[in-house]
């Protein structure tokens, strides 16, 4: 099945709307993407939250619509 790009960066730019968002199909199939995320919402908080902030941004569609999803994710620098 898979998720556009577009459909991604939105779930992530409605949680997040300063982010700025790089995505990279992987393996051109809509299922297996790569993330980057930068944000201020990410200050203080560690990786393994940031990257929790990102999947539950996503609604429930990791790991059914959307198979794999590699992230980045970091705060601007100040």
């Amino acid at each position: 099945m898979g998720m556009k790009a577009s459909e991604i960066e939105k779930f992530i730019r409605d949680a997040f709307p300063d982010a700025e968002i790089e995505m990279k199909d992987l393996a051109g199939d809509d299922n297996h993407w790569s993330a980057t995320v930068k944000s201020a919402a990410f200050k203080c908080k560690t990786r393994v939250a940031q990257h929790q902030m990102v999947y539950a941004a996503l609604k429930g569609n990791m790991g059914g619509v959307l198979h794999a999803l590699a992230l980045t994710t970091s705060a601007p620098a100040a």
